[in-house]
């Protein structure tokens, strides 16, 4: 389905049955990268996976900005008047998250944030040094936005009050600190570590996911 918000159309699928959920992805992916785990959650949740603009399905803009991403999903909240829905992001999608729960966070329910970074420098050395290469070889808008974006501070994240579960990966592409520093300044969060995993390894067409994240959005244990 196409849905016209913020000035853009949006490409989402819905499937299941349940409180709503939306699946935000990361850079350059689409909403397939959670088709494992909505073949798991949308037996408990009313699920709203959602291609964002400049990806998979959905309209491609001259603006390439996280600040427009979150607009995007606060006006596909508003206008399909879903009640305090949950949101998974991973990457990308888990800075558009936090941006609207800092700046809306009254509609929204509870937050997964997945592989997320609050600025530029939360890049390892390496993983940086790829990002640039790789965009003054492609001059690639998707990642010249993540060479300049996002800019959050800690205090800011203070402002985010709902009940948040972290996820990084041992091996992610960004420093450990990025995640225990946003854990302790959020207000409501707690913070797990994958083991052996890389930035999207646990998550892209994966359900490893699904016992601990069933488990926070329903409050309740799903086998």
């Amino acid at each position: 389905m196409n849905i016209l918000v913020n000035g853009v159309s949006l490409f989402y699928e819905k499937s299941g049955a349940g409180p709503s959920l939306l699946l935000l992805h990361g850079n350059g992916e689409d909403h397939h990268i959670f088709d494992a785990l909505t073949a798991k959650l949308r037996h408990h949740f009313t699920l709203y996976a959602i291609d964002s603009r400049n990806h998979g399905q959905s309209e491609k803009t001259a603006d390439y900005s996280y600040d427009s991403m979150a607009g995007d999903i606060h006006q596909f909240i508003a206008v399909l008047g879903l009640e305090k829905p949950h949101i998974l992001g991973f990457s990308d999608g888990a800075i558009t998250t936090l941006l609207l729960a800092m700046r809306h966070g009254e509609m929204l329910g509870k937050l997964a944030l997945l592989g997320i970074n609050l600025k530029p420098e939360d890049f390892t050395e390496e993983n940086y040094r790829f990002v640039r290469e790789t965009y003054e070889e492609t001059g690639d808008p998707l990642y010249k936005m993540m060479l300049e974006q996002p800019n959050i501070t800690l205090d800011e994240t203070r402002l985010a009050t709902n009940p948040t579960f972290i996820v990084a990966a041992e091996h992610d592409l960004f420093k450990p600190e990025t995640f225990s520093e946003l854990a302790k300044a959020m207000p409501n969060a707690r913070l797990v570590t994958m083991a052996g995993h890389t930035h999207d390894s646990y998550i892209n067409g994966q359900d490893i996911l699904y016992p601990d994240l069933s488990r926070f959005f329903t409050g309740a244990r799903q086998n």
